[in-house]
């Protein structure tokens, strides 16, 4: 028999045969006024891959309350990613569409930003496409440091000096079948907080174990998601990514997020002992070992599942912690942060800027590279990969996705999310959600 242990993004409703996950942003955007009109841009392929100098086509349609705008002007620009070489254009419509074409001529991916302004002073409505460029064949910018698997043992070898210590405390369940527990436990620095649940009178090493990890931003774990799972027959446990305490009111969060938690991002990212990240990854092994200590929990495998900042946690749960078998990463952060330094694109937290021309400071340049995902996935202890990228992402671009994508040796697959940004479309998440159900009913097969 088998067992898991999964980590996943954000919160999840329950589900009568298997709970399906639901990803956010890494960050809030700000929606601006509705307006009568729409455009859209979209290339010529439906799978939106090409050949290294192959041209792509992106047709460019503009419509008000539904229909066809005619002798309006529209601009363009292509992008490797967003980042030059640029190409512009602008053109006339007719019959609500125009045709552009650019191309790129490396492995990455080519953006067409679309723009159409109805006055001259008006904000300019904006459109993405975007399309892969062989991606497959995109390399990670830099190489591993010689260091890399050192530094993350000695930090390994301070988490195991600290007790676990957990404090379970009952909750008010959902479900007369489930037992949900707030878990505080000890680590290097803030504790693992989490709720932890699981089905009533279960048998010792009979259950999958899955965790849940959080995206981007300033929350309490899921107390409705982690008794979800548990309901479906799965140690399930949904921990907040900062190890802040549960259940608070949300001016509490609030309160946090604009105060000591504000652009947490940014901590440490000039010194590898002291950067944010190193804490929050911690916090994934010291999950484990609490979820590895349950008498229920078969061990035998370890899930990680997440989405954004939750993929970022995916991919470094597999880098540093021998007990991960598969990750679901879904949209991913933490990707190709040295980027810049072969002029393309990097992921959030965006360490450092993507500015066409900038010079990182060598000090950022070199500390992020201990808590890259592209250097996880070289190190990865999972057997198989389960990753989802939006070709038009601009919080994790698909550039920076790919880049610690391919450096996955193990059985892996990707899924395209075409005409998606920085979410999981309902076709991405099933990706991923099925393969936790396949990989749960295999566990419970005996």
């Amino acid at each position: 028999m088998k067992c898991l242990v999964i980590l996943l993004l954000t919160s999840l409703a329950a589900h009568a045969a298997a709970p399906a996950p639901v990803a956010s942003p890494a960050t809030p955007q700000a929606q601006p006024p509705a307006s009568a009109y729409k455009l859209e841009a979209s290339v010529d392929r439906a799978a939106a891959l090409y050949k290294k100098g192959e041209p792509v086509a992106c047709t460019i349609t503009l419509t008000k309350e539904g229909k066809p705008v005619s002798d309006a002007e529209v601009t363009w620009t292509f992008s490797k990613d967003g980042l030059p070489p640029y190409e512009n254009g602008k053109a006339m419509l007719k019959a609500g569409k125009v045709t552009a074409t650019g191309k790129l001529d490396e492995p990455g991916f080519l953006q067409c930003r679309a723009s159409f302004r109805e006055t001259p002073t008006s904000a300019p409505i904006t459109a993405l496409a975007g399309a892969g460029i062989e991606p497959e064949a995109i390399k990670p910018s830099m190489p591993v440091p010689d260091d890399f698997e050192t530094f993350w043992s000695a930090q390994k070898r301070k988490l195991a000096s600290v007790p676990i210590n957990p404090r379970l405390t009952p909750q008010a369940s959902p479900s007369k079948t489930v037992e949900v527990f707030d878990v505080q436990a000890d680590c290097v620095g803030a504790p693992v907080s989490a709720y932890f649940a699981k089905p009533a009178g279960a048998k010792p090493k009979s259950l999958p174990a899955i965790l849940f990890v959080h995206g981007a931003g300033v929350n309490s774990s899921g107390l409705a998601a982690s008794a979800s799972w548990a309901a479906n027959g799965a140690l399930s446990m949904n921990m907040n990514a900062h190890g802040i305490p549960n259940g608070k009111p949300p001016e509490f969060y609030k309160s946090l997020a604009e105060g000591e938690l504000k652009d947490y991002r940014f901590v440490g990212r000039d010194d590898r002992e002291k950067n944010y990240f190193l804490g929050m990854f911690l916090r994934l092994v010291r999950a484990i070992d609490f979820l590895a200590s349950q008498p229920e929990w078969n061990g035998k495998d370890v899930i990680v599942f997440g989405s954004s900042q939750g993929g970022y946690q995916a991919f470094a749960a597999g880098g540093v912690d021998e007990r991960v078998t598969l990750i679901c990463a879904g949209v991913p952060a933490g990707c190709d942060h040295t980027g810049i330094a072969v002029k393309r694109v990097n992921g959030w937290p965006k360490f450092i800027a993507s500015l066409p021309g900038a010079e990182p400071d060598p000090k950022v340049l070199q500390t992020v590279r201990y808590f890259d995902n592209v250097n996880f996935a070289t190190h990865t202890h999972a057997k198989e990969a389960v990753v989802t990228v939006g070709f038009i992402d601009t919080t994790c671009p698909p550039t920076s996705v790919y880049a610690a994508y391919n450096a996955l040796p193990i059985k892996k697959q990707i899924y395209n999310d075409v005409k998606s940004g920085h979410a999981n479309s309902p076709a991405a998440m099933k990706v991923m959600n099925d393969a936790a159900v396949k990989a749960i009913k295999a566990a419970a097969k005996p």
